[in-house]
This record gives structure tokens, sequence and C-alpha cells, in this order.
């Protein structure tokens, strides 16, 4: 039995409605995955959350 819960993705909020260069993440348990949003069947990055949040700090400081 396959007791995996499906990922709810949420796209960057920079992302425009013209497509372009699209993240989307989804939290998971205890990972934070992070994909293209223009290829979702492709690959996807899992990094810790604590990561993530070390990722994020940096980035809004700019």
């Amino acid at each position: 039995m396959n007791n995996t819960v499906p990922l709810a993705w949420f796209k960057s909020s920079y992302s425009g409605t013209e497509g372009g260069e699209c993240v989307e993440v989804a939290a998971g348990a205890g990972v934070v995955h992070v994909r293209d949003s223009k290829a979702v069947a492709g690959p996807a990055l899992k990094v810790s959350r604590e990561s993530w949040a070390g990722f994020v700090g940096l980035a809004s400081t700019e």
C-alpha cells in the first residue's frame, strides 16, 4: 500500500504571468522540494528545511 501524500506545489511570487523563469516549492516531511515549473515531470531538488530557510534568508537580503 502506498501512503504517500501528494505534494502541494507553490509557484514563486516573483513568477510572472508570461512564463519565463519560474520555480515551485513544496514542503515535505522534513524537506523542501524545489522544481522548475515548466518541467513539472522533470527532476526536483530536495533540501533540508534549515538549508531552505538559510537560502531564503540570504536571497531576501539582496
